[in-house]
């Protein structure tokens, strides 16, 4: 398989966590100490239309700035306004712009939720994650390795912390599956080309145990994308993109809600 822009930004950060001298135990203690979370998880599936995770997204690297001058609180605030069941905030600097100070602000902005947008290669992000006061982590099936996939987890459920695992095909699935992930998102960007396909996340719907909470990622256009993600069966969208660039943020993440 062709080298994919994931490749490079997980590089990075598997260099910097190399470097990372700080004690799992340490940061173990730190994080079971934390205030409750909010339950991202729970919050998804209380929610009785298609729930939205609205996302705080200054750039990326395939459309380069989005909006960076958004103000994380006013924008988590337009977010709660217009419906969203939780929210998603990029915190990797060097590709997405996103800060830790991003997600603090966003999360003191609202009652909602909070993922922690970013790639975790290390337990101790696991903990970051946490400590930091996010309600969720994300872990990337194609950025990890099976063991370091189930590792993870286990990590999460000790600091209780839930735990977002994106896929992007079915054989990715199974492995998510078998580490004992209960909320799956499918990713429907090609890492190669940057194409959505949003045939495919319809197609993984079916296949996605019930017993998961089930997500569609990426690409996410309006009313009609979810509305047909909602009849395949998924229970949540996460939306950065569509959002952040909208000239009416509460009105696009209402038309998102769809029954």
């Amino acid at each position: 398989m062709a080298a994919t822009y994931l490749d490079a930004i997980v590089a990075h950060h598997r260099e910097r966590a190399a470097r990372d001298t700080r004690s799992l135990d340490d940061l173990l203690v730190r994080a079971r100490a934390c205030e409750p979370p909010r339950g991202f998880r729970s919050a998804l599936e209380r929610c009785p239309h298609l729930a939205v995770i609205a996302e705080f997204k200054r750039r990326s690297p395939s459309k380069g700035d989005l909006n960076t001058s958004m103000d994380p609180v006013q924008m988590a605030g337009l977010y709660q306004q217009g419906g969203a069941a939780c929210l998603s905030v990029l915190t990797d600097h060097d590709h997405f712009g996103g800060s830790v100070d991003d997600l603090r602000a966003a999360r003191s902005g609202c009652t909602l939720p909070v993922l922690r947008k970013d790639f975790t290669v290390d337990a101790r992000d696991v903990c970051d994650a946490r400590i930091m006061g996010a309600d969720c982590v994300l872990l990337i099936a194609a950025a990890l390795s099976s063991i370091e996939l189930s590792e993870f987890l286990e990590v999460a459920r000790v600091v209780d912390i839930d735990v977002l695992v994106e896929v992007h095909d079915e054989q990715e699935l199974d492995i998510a599956l078998a580490a004992g992930a209960t909320l799956v998102g499918v990713n429907q960007r090609d890492l190669v080309t940057f194409e959505v396909d949003h045939a495919r996340a319809v197609r993984m719907a079916s296949q996605i145990p019930s017993h998961c909470v089930k997500v569609a990622e990426s690409g996410v256009r309006g009313r009609d994308d979810a509305t047909a993600l909602r009849a395949a069966g998924y229970h949540a969208v996460l939306v950065g993109e569509h959002l952040v660039t909208s000239g009416d943020v509460v009105g696009a993440v209402t038309e998102l809600c769809v029954a």
